[in-house]
């Protein structure tokens, strides 16, 4: 059912310094950045593993629900089909935060629901022409 590991997002203070520290010490670069009303975003990809990213979550009200920066905040996973997913892993007990899929920065589909320890897992379903 799963298709690859998506990627990681870390809760940070100061979105230009996070990208800048990734892109100078480590050679990552932003494939995307923008935001919604409660936070900016940023995706940062190597160019030897494009496929795996980092997620950054900046909220622009830090009283938000993403109000403790340096932590990991997900782990998010591909799938094809987010709606068989979500049936598949229902049948297998997982309770999903929300009724439904909510849409992603570029278009795609995701779900959110915890893992056995609490953490934070999520289902990404793309947007068909992002790959």
């Amino acid at each position: 059912m799963i298709k690859k590991m998506e990627h990681i997002a870390i809760i940070v203070t100061n979105m230009d310094d996070a990208i800048q520290y990734y892109a100078d010490l480590f050679g990552f670069k932003v494939r995307l950045r923008g935001s919604t009303k409660k936070r900016e975003m940023a995706f940062l990809y190597l160019e030897e593993q494009p496929s795996v990213e980092i997620e950054l979550i900046q909220d622009i009200d830090p009283i938000g629900e993403y109000n403790k920066s340096g932590i990991v905040n997900h782990l998010a996973f591909t799938v094809e089909d987010i709606n068989r997913a979500i049936t598949y892993y229902e049948k297998k007990g997982i309770k999903f935060l929300s009724n439904q899929p909510q849409s992603t920065l570029e278009g795609g589909l995701m779900i959110l629901f915890n893992g056995p320890n609490g953490e934070l897992l999520q289902l990404i379903e793309r947007a068909r022409n992002s790959g």
